[in-house]
């Protein structure tokens, strides 16, 4: 737990010299930051996690507790990242190199130029793969599959997803499809069909479960599609459609219709108890009953419900809202015409502590954490749009908040910067600490008295309370 730390009579406490050079305790965390020429430079320990930067082009954080490193070079241009074992440096996500330990212990790396060269050396030979696009190669756990082959891409490939195999000549025209009892086919767009029996797999939980067959098929895709799934299970689908005319799925749970797409649409859902109406989706839906409520006439209106999830807008994109409910979350986010205003809002319904976010770009960003911990900054151009990145906030965050205040309710701190510290303010419960114009006027209070500096000289001295006390 953070503890607030009162004010003394170090020599740093008296290096302040605004946004030419500053060094302060942090308000938010336990530790010490420097700042020098503006927002170009700074450097910070918190914890056992050191970080410098020179905004915006630079910062390196590292943390040897986690094991954690990371750069930044004119971010997104180059970064570095190591958790652990695992490291990886990219170029604009185009070129790139990877490494670290897999789960059997053994070293991996990777090397990419994206789309043209992939390449993996391992301590385990079957793991190795090279390739070059599109002329030929071999790559393991790639592109969301477990195995990729090619000659003369588009010409030929073969891919791998669990235990189904594609093999596709000029794709995607051409492919046959084989795998745990499944067989199919394609010859797109003119005539395709695929069929699966019933399998059974085995659960995380050691539990066998049985996996349901399908058979589909098509003719002049998209226009004539007919399919059966769930075949074996206690909801089979079948759906047939000839489109845009017709579109039908009936099953035991489920029922939808639609003609002349997408115009009008009937659902009739009977396991989560609700019907809806579409004309034209999605445009103008109405659906009613215990599992969903849905009223919408683009761009005017719409209110969507469920048992955990909401959905509303007005006069789209100039008002929406959106809110998911799943205990002890209860998430929610309003908006006004996408980044302009956004008010975030994480509570824990179990601890009554929550998380807010406000942004308005690019004029501020305002935060809340569950510790009740706050901060508030001006400007924010770019923070509002990317919330989650860390980059934004350690590399270009410094460049253009010209204004910051923070608050700490464990320690009772505060803090205010303008201008990169050209006046900057720093209270605790027992002490307080103001600079102005680059540190010609400094005043500090705490137990040890209080002291006032003008162009850098002592003119104001009093005694330490303790020394006050003594003396009466």
């Amino acid at each position: 737990m953070a503890v607030a730390q009162p004010a003394s009579s170090r020599a740093d406490d008296w290096l302040h010299a605004g946004f030419l050079y500053d060094h302060f305790d942090l308000t938010l965390d336990v530790g010490r930051r420097t700042e020098a020429v503006g927002p170009l430079y700074y450097s910070q320990e918190r914890d056992t996690e050191k970080l410098w930067a020179l905004p915006p082009l630079f910062s390196d954080l590292k943390d040897p507790a986690t094991e954690r490193r990371e750069y930044d070079f004119a971010y997104p241009v180059l970064t570095y990242r190591r958790y652990g074992t695992e490291w990886r440096w990219q170029f604009f996500q185009i070129l790139s190199w990877a490494g670290g330990l897999h789960e059997d212990e053994k070293d991996a790396r990777r090397f990419t130029l994206f789309p043209f060269y992939f390449q993996q050396r391992s301590e385990i030979p079957e793991d190795n793969y090279t390739a070059v696009g599109p002329f030929y190669g071999h790559l393991k756990n790639r592109l969301f599959r477990d195995d990729i082959f090619f000659v003369m891409f588009p010409i030929y490939s073969e891919t791998r997803k669990a235990d189904v195999v594609t093999d596709n000549y000029v794709y995607p025209f051409v492919s046959v499809r084989h795998g745990n009892k499944l067989e199919g086919w394609k010859v797109w767009p003119i005539i395709g069909h695929e069929h699966k029996d019933v399998t059974t797999k085995t659960n995380g939980f050691g539990d066998v479960e049985l996996v349901g067959g399908h058979d589909s098929r098509f003719v002049l895709w998209p226009i004539g599609l007919e399919q059966h799934a769930g075949i074996g299970t206690d909801n089979p689908e079948n759906s047939f459609a000839i489109l845009p005319a017709y579109y039908r799925l009936r099953s035991p749970k489920r029922d939808v219709t639609t003609v002349i797409w997408p115009f009008f649409s009937h659902i009739d859902d009977r396991e989560k108890k609700y019907t809806e109406w579409q004309t034209p989706f999605p445009f103008v839906d109405f659906a009613k009953g215990e599992g969903k409520t849905t009223r919408r006439v683009w761009p005017f209106f719409s209110q969507a419900h469920t048992e955990y999830l909401e959905s509303d807008w007005y006069m789209w994109p100039i008002y929406k809202f959106n809110r998911a409910k799943v205990s002890p979350l209860d998430r929610s986010r309003m908006r006004i015409l996408f980044f302009l205003y956004s008010d975030t809002i994480q509570k824990n319904t179990e601890t009554e502590h929550y998380q807010r976010r406000r942004d308005f770009w690019p004029l501020y960003t305002h935060r809340h954490d569950f510790n009740g911990n706050t901060y508030f900054q001006i400007f924010a151009p770019l923070e509002p749009i990317l919330p989650t990145s860390k980059s934004v906030d350690r590399d270009y965050s410094p460049v253009w908040s010209v204004w910051r205040q923070e608050y700490n309710p464990t320690t009772g701190g505060r803090s205010q910067s303008l201008l990169w510290n050209l006046y900057r303010r720093q209270t605790t419960p027992t002490s307080k600490k103001c600079s102005l114009l680059f540190g010609l006027f400094q005043y500090q209070s705490g137990t040890e008295g209080k002291r006032v500096r003008l162009f850098y000289i002592p003119v104001v001295k009093t005694k330490p309370l303790a020394a006050k006390a003594e003396a009466k």
